[in-house]
């Protein structure tokens, strides 16, 4: 194991300021605000999110197209993966139980968040040729915001977070994972992920909304299954478990150093985490797909979350709540004692079991996470290629700085750029929104006509500053 003691001081110093006094009142405080100005978009639109989602599945595509169901995928791959397995577990021990009641609720209020910023990438989405597009945030906050200085500080902090940082964590995972179910050393694991994602990142974009289409669906439903069965073969502890969720949430144990403060900061920074509502990278998949209307992508990206926290994050918190292994503030924790829950429950073949399925999530994630580097490098004007070539060589070596590195300090600085993010796409967003919330009530006021499948005229906007991919008599090159 990789230990860098200094360093880890100063980011958890920072982390400390960061997360207790600025990042949960600027989350919830704008998911409430978003909530409120869409009239609760993540309950009334539910059965919306559930009809575009089921209509995408199997849609072809020709040429480089993505679909939306694709679009999906990519994201959910990004966003399912060790945060919904290793990070609950991280909570509960670190928090309580109570922690994952507040996983819900920066979930109900991050659908909200979700909604309003990939809607924002599909109006503000770029044609990159062939019937296909690129967008994100790094794009609105450049074309419509007026801000190339913070456009490009975005794109950089989100090639870095997720294409290196985060993949270290994913990394990470894999590794403590398969030496505790193979007795199999850091270096070879590190080795043999470093050539699997060499082999998909240098395939292309298409290859990897084809992987992950593929893996996605098949790794969370075999775990959802052990998971509901973890939940049936418990079911007289069930209500317990709620109760002891929901009183902990407001009266943590004493165990929980720091109390309710912990349970809170723990329960929201794991949660966003997982689901990424919020951060700005979703909206760079949420842009790529061919729609006829924005707000179609932003309830099918909001209905993600709720996927990510309120189903596989809970598969997780039951298997653990429910077979007892935990100890709040004990060493057990991560993906060690989620392979240890199952092990009571499906005897010791659970362990390998888990960490082909971890390999499954993290792998997935791995590849969600270099494409929105892919993305926000072809932001950078200039030699894109190159820039493109040792980013992919960044990526593969953080993959095996990730894999021996110390578990608390991968994650600590995943916590750090984290914070970063949110805070320059929230800023963004929130001088955005309008235009969000314009696009939902001409797609409402379409469907109250009638119009089964609402297509998107800019000109309902206040402003079409920015907008490229719209309206064909108006489609022109962002330089123009």
């Amino acid at each position: 194991m990789l230990h860098l003691g200094g360093l880890h001081g100063i980011i958890n110093a920072i982390n400390t300021v960061l997360w207790s006094y600025v990042l949960i009142a600027v989350l919830i405080g704008i998911g409430i605000w978003f909530t409120l100005r869409t009239k609760f978009v993540q309950i009334r639109m539910l059965p919306e999110m559930l009809r575009l989602l089921t209509h995408g599945i199997g849609v072809k595509t020709t040429g480089k197209q993505i679909s939306t169901f694709q679009a999906f995928c990519v994201s959910t791959a990004s966003r399912v993966g060790v945060g919904n397995i290793a990070g609950v577990a991280i909570a509960i021990v670190t928090g309580g139980p109570g922690a994952v009641f507040w996983m819900w609720v920066i979930a109900f209020f991050g659908c909200a968040t979700g909604f309003v910023e990939s809607t924002l990438a599909q109006i503000y989405k770029l044609p990159r040729g062939n019937g296909t597009f690129h967008g994100g945030p790094a794009y609105y906050i450049q074309n419509a915001l007026k801000k190339p200085g913070l456009a490009k500080l975005f794109a950089f902090l989100i090639s870095i977070t997720f294409g290196l940082i985060y993949n270290s964590v994913q990394a990470n995972t894999i590794a403590l994972s398969v030496e505790a179910a193979f007795g199999v050393g850091h270096i070879p694991t590190a080795l043999c992920l470093c050539v699997l994602t060499s082999l998909v990142i240098f395939g292309g974009m298409t290859r990897i909304a084809k992987v992950a289409e593929l893996l996605v669906p098949v790794m969370a439903g075999i775990y959802l299954l052990a998971a509901f069965i973890v939940f049936v073969t418990s079911i007289d502890q069930v209500p317990a478990m709620f109760a002891l969720i929901f009183h902990d949430a407001f009266n943590p144990q004493a165990a929980v150093g720091g109390g309710l403060g912990t349970a809170i900061l723990t329960g929201i920074k794991r949660g966003l985490f997982s689901n990424e509502a919020g951060e700005g990278s979703v909206p760079n998949a949420a842009a790529t797909a061919t729609t006829t209307h924005p707000v179609k992508q932003g309830l099918v990206q909001s209905f993600g979350v709720y996927v990510d926290t309120w189903i596989v994050c809970t598969a997780t918190a039951f298997i653990i709540l429910l077979t007892g292994q935990y100890t709040i503030g004990g060493s057990l924790t991560g993906i060690a004692l989620a392979q240890q829950s199952l092990a009571l429950n499906f005897g010791s073949w659970a362990p390998n079991f888990l960490s082909a399925i971890v390999f499954m999530f993290a792998f997935s994630s791995i590849v969600g996470n270099y494409y929105y580097g892919e993305i926000n490098i072809s932001f950078f004007k200039g030699d894109t290629k190159r820039y493109l070539l040792i980013f992919r060589g960044f990526v593969v070596l953080m993959v095996f700085f990730g894999s021996l590195a110390d578990l608390s300090l991968v994650w600590d600085m995943a916590d750090l750029f984290m914070g970063f993010l949110c805070l320059t796409n929230l800023y963004a967003i929130s001088q955005l929104s309008k235009y969000a919330y314009a696009a939902l009530r001409d797609y409402l006021a379409q469907k109250a006509a009638g119009i089964k499948e609402p297509e998107f005229d800019p000109s309902i906007l206040p402003d079409e500053t920015g907008i490229y991919a719209w309206g064909l008599e108006k489609v022109r090159k962002p330089e123009e």
